[in-house]
């Protein structure tokens, strides 16, 4: 087996267990998870399974078959930025409303206390 067979499967069981432990003590959620264990599992497979790794990367054109398991690194990590963007700018849009809402609510408490005066 290959040098960087070998050193993409240990990395890639390394990722699976990391993320597996920090699910286990709750500093990543599940649904964030997702897609980090599918692409571990994935790129998994194609390290551990030579005959898989050497089909894909004919049907796709690849001269040297280890690189197709850096692509789909480089494409996971593309998804996974993405969807990690498409959260924080939700989270982001809802930071902005609830501060608005409780600069309101606080201006409404200090006109209720100056009429109450």
């Amino acid at each position: 087996m290959d040098l960087i067979l070998v050193t993409a499967t240990i990395v890639n069981i390394l990722i699976f267990v990391s993320v597996i432990e920090l699910i286990r003590r709750n500093r990543l959620k599940e649904k964030y998870s997702l897609l980090w264990l599918f692409s571990s599992l994935v790129m998994l497979w194609f390290s551990v399974s030579r005959k898989t790794l050497h089909y894909v990367s004919g049907l796709i054109g690849i001269q040297y078959p280890p690189s197709l398991i850096f692509l789909l690194a480089f494409f996971f990590l593309i998804i996974i930025n993405i969807h990690f963007s498409t959260v924080i700018s939700r989270l982001s849009d809802r930071s902005k409303t609830l501060s608005q809402e409780i600069a309101i609510l606080r201006e409404m408490l200090e006109r209720d206390k100056e009429a109450k005066e």
